[in-house]
């Protein structure tokens, strides 16, 4: 045969060795999930590369029978042209740099858009060897078994989401800060969170609001006011500043059951912080008292969780509290 198409044939089958090298790392390491979700998203290289990641036994035989075919057609023809030994060495030196070392380093970083590329070849490749490649791929199903969902815990996340701070990510800082806050509410409890009683502004069921104690509430810019039983352990109701504007505490001390009351919600100091949004929500109110050995010992508002979200406290004009209090 003229060596020079010796060279050119051995050429091609190197350089289509090659492609199938790539083409076999790179399938393997798309995760499934990954993909899934990029093609919900409508990434186009990601639905292309979908169905066969998704028939990831049945389409890698075809792409290995397609490897080996093309490997063993360069030392085929390498060995008619050179002798032996030498055919061996060079072919081997031809697979091992071209098609096997160099392809498979790229492809792992270009692992999805070259399985979209070259998704039709795959097919087609396949299909051809379907005699072979659909009894390999059963037999790998039953053997390996097919690819399961793999699920990060509570503390991986956190990490996975922080690791979008460090890369050129469509999260800025603060939107990272707030998935991790999120993320970690159901390993706090309310009482982390929570206004102890002895710093929190509250009134007893058998006061009364007269003009120097509106005055306080006022200057202090409490939204609302939990009401305790005189012996200081229940908190079955507040009242809200909104509905103490129209109140004529001039002449005489207004008893607080003459007042608008709401009925507020009591939940266990060691609630989670994530099952709160649902007790919030089923209350319709945005204090709920804590209660431990069956006194309560503090209070929580929807602002509280908001922060604990945030991570900062929500403060304004009038807020010179400490973290939890009251005002809103």
């Amino acid at each position: 045969m003229d060596p020079l198409l010796t060279a050119l044939i051995a050429t091609l089958l190197v350089v289509l060795s090659a492609v199938c090298s790539g083409l076999n790392v790179a399938l393997l390491s798309l995760h499934l999930p990954d993909v899934r979700r990029k093609a919900k998203l409508g990434d186009r290289h990601a639905r292309r590369a979908l169905p066969i990641r998704r028939h990831v036994h049945f389409y890698l035989s075809g792409i290995l029978l397609a490897n080996v075919a093309f490997a063993s057609g360069t030392s085929v023809v390498l060995g008619e042209a050179l002798s032996g030994p030498v055919a061996v060495l060079l072919s081997t030196i031809l697979l091992v740099v071209f098609a096997e070392i160099t392809p498979q380093a790229i492809a792992v970083s270009r692992a999805l858009k070259a399985i979209s590329f070259f998704s039709q070849p795959i097919k087609i490749a396949t299909y051809a060897g379907y005699p072979l490649t659909k009894p390999l791929s059963l037999l790998l199903d039953k053997l390996v078994g097919t690819s399961k969902a793999v699920l990060h815990t509570r503390n991986e996340l956190s990490l996975l989401i922080a690791d979008h701070l460090k890369a050129d990510s469509e999260l800025d800082e603060d939107e990272v800060e707030i998935v991790q806050n999120a993320i970690q509410l159901s390993e706090k409890k309310i009482a982390d969170i929570m206004t102890p009683l002895n710093r929190t502004f509250y009134l007893l069921e058998n006061e009364g609001i007269d003009a120097k104690k509106l005055a306080e509430i006022q200057q202090r810019s409490f939204s609302r006011i939990p009401i305790l039983n005189t012996s200081k352990s229940r908190i079955k109701r507040y009242i809200m500043m909104k509905d103490l504007i129209d109140i004529d505490v001039s002449e005489r001390t207004v008893p607080l059951s003459e007042l608008k009351a709401y009925k507020t919600k009591t939940v266990g100091s060691k609630t989670a912080l994530d099952t709160m949004f649902r007790v919030f929500i089923a209350a319709k109110r945005h204090l709920i008292a804590i209660e431990k050995d069956g006194k309560v010992v503090g209070i929580v508002t929807i602002e509280d969780m908001i922060e604990e979200i945030i991570g900062h406290e929500i403060e304004d004009e009038n807020d010179e509290r400490t973290r939890g209090r009251l005002v809103v």
